[in-house]
């Protein structure tokens, strides 16, 4: 892994870059220098910083305008010690921004759900063919009672491939004004 001059960035899982992927088309923002780097798990993060260190920063830490990533409000403890060990001083999440780490209120779906709001969630899912599915994940016992913004959250991670599915085709839908926070800083950031 280098840096060099690209910026790389980190981000959780496939369905995190499939989102910034499709967050960088609405925005017209060219990723074609940009390597975007599926941790395999937030967790992951201190050994891909580490790398990044030792390998393209001669021992210092990243540079924030070069290394830059999103997570999951719950998930900021791992990106905060991981900043910490390569160099960065961080005093909690409210400093991640300045690393160049963007913060999801919940995680990246509650996000795509609240930026587009339940009725083009489900246009999107008429138009992928999932409304059915969504139907039926409805209709089990432990979440017939949830209220909808709660299924679909559900509904987007429960089958293999359909969270990074629904990250890109939620996000297509958006408009470079409606796209979430950590994108749009993030993206910002990329420009």
């Amino acid at each position: 892994m280098s840096v060099g001059d690209a910026p790389v960035v980190l981000l959780e899982g496939r369905s995190d870059i499939a989102a910034v992927r499709a967050a960088a088309d609405v925005a017209e923002v060219d990723l074609s220098d940009v390597r975007l780097v599926d941790l395999g798990g937030i967790t992951n993060i201190r050994s891909h910083l580490v790398a990044l260190t030792h390998e393209a920063c001669g021992g210092e830490g990243p540079d924030a305008e070069h290394v830059l990533g999103m997570c999951d409000v719950g998930e900021t403890r791992f990106v905060e010690s991981a900043l910490e060990s390569t160099g960065h001083w961080v005093r909690d999440a409210s400093d991640l921004p300045s690393a160049g780490f963007f913060v999801c209120v919940e995680d990246l779906e509650d996000e795509l759900l609240r930026a587009l709001g339940i009725p083009r969630v489900l246009g999107v899912l008429d138009r992928l063919g999932l409304r059915g599915k969504l139907d039926a994940l409805a209709q089990q016992p432990a979440w017939r009672d949830r209220p909808l913004h709660e299924q679909l959250h559900r509904f987007a991670g429960v089958a293999s491939g359909r969270k990074e599915l629904l990250a890109a085709e939620l996000t297509a839908e958006l408009t470079p004004d409606e796209l979430p926070e950590p994108l749009r800083l993030l993206l910002d950031r990329l420009r």
